[in-house]
């Protein structure tokens, strides 16, 4: 279908909360699925919200196999999560880089739960739950966190663990 653009830190549309889909099934939600996954695909990304291409619903993609933007990390399933609920298993913490594709060339030391129990959605309707932890786990919280309105550097504790890949990675 196509790529859309990606907005960015700084545009306050991401600061908003998604509204929830009430239609599923729709041409239109399919549409924009397929969008959603051209315009991942087009910049390796590991998941996708929607509110990160200015359509205001609580859709996110996710998905990353062989990802060049994560070569150490495990795969995660391609799958599209409609109105996605989120319930931390316990109370640990884990900490790792993230970066995202509305904050280009940046990475933050970002604390996140380490196990999830999460439910959603398909485009047809269909509830699907699953219990995930590791790499899996970040993915749906970062990209879950879109949906209302919060980027990641929001959550960053220490920002001395904050800045640019180039800058951060640096090899001597």
């Amino acid at each position: 279908m196509a790529v859309r653009k990606i907005l960015r830190i700084g545009d306050e549309f991401l600061l908003k909360v998604a509204a929830p889909v009430t239609h599923f099934a729709s041409t239109e939600l399919h549409a924009l699925v397929q969008d959603m996954f051209d315009t991942m695909q087009a910049v390796d990304g590991a998941g996708l919200a929607a509110p990160q291409i200015g359509v205001g619903l609580r859709v996110v993609i996710i998905g990353s196999r062989n990802n060049p933007r994560y070569p150490q990390r495990e795969p995660v399933p391609t799958t599209v999560l409609v109105n996605p609920q989120i319930t931390p298993v316990g109370r640990e913490m884990v900490e790792d880089w993230e970066g995202c594709l509305s904050v280009p060339k940046m990475r933050g030391w970002v604390p996140r739960h380490a196990q999830i129990h999460y439910r959603f959605w398909s485009v047809a309707g269909e509830m699907t739950e699953r219990t995930v932890d590791g790499f899996h786990a970040r993915v749906v919280q970062h990209e879950c966190d879109h949906l209302d309105g919060i980027l990641y550097p929001q959550r960053i504790r220490d920002m001395k663990r904050f800045g640019f890949e180039e800058e951060l990675f640096r090899q001597p």
